[in-house]
């Protein structure tokens, strides 16, 4: 990991948006506990509630990510650690649940000559040249 200050351009995002479509009598309930106090927001809710799930199953995604030896949670890979594994003869398989993160001063022809495949389940943050140059290789 860089010990490099974070430029304001390149901060991780606090959350990822997504979209879901609910049926009037679901959405009019959650209105009701928002109305009620129990929630700020519709979001506060959704989050809430995907929260209790994730809780709910966190054995399961834990053995899950054993088995498949999955990263959790934030993994960045600096222009130095790639060249650490190019000078080894080395190639990744990068495996990461949340957020995978490939430095922007990481050339694509250091990208495509370490890494050999990337699975993210989550998000993925490289530059323009460095996803094309692994296109075939993101899952």
């Amino acid at each position: 990991m860089s010990n490099e200050p974070v430029r304001q351009r390149d901060r991780l995002p606090e959350s990822e948006k997504i979209t879901i479509n609910l049926g009037p009598v679901d959405l009019g309930r959650i209105d009701l506990l928002v109305n009620e106090g129990f929630y700020a927001n519709r979001s506060d809710f959704i989050r809430t509630a995907i929260r209790n799930q994730l809780a709910n199953h966190e054995e399961t995604v834990n053995r899950t990510l054993d088995r498949h030896t999955m990263e959790l949670g934030l993994r960045e890979y600096t222009r130095a650690d790639l060249e650490a594994v190019r000078d080894a003869g080395e190639r990744l398989h990068i495996k990461v649940v949340g957020l995978a993160r490939i430095a922007g001063d990481v050339p694509p022809t250091l990208a495509e000559a370490t890494i050999a495949s990337i699975t993210v389940l989550g998000s993925l943050q490289a530059s323009a040249e460095v996803r094309k140059a692994l296109s075939g290789r993101i899952r």
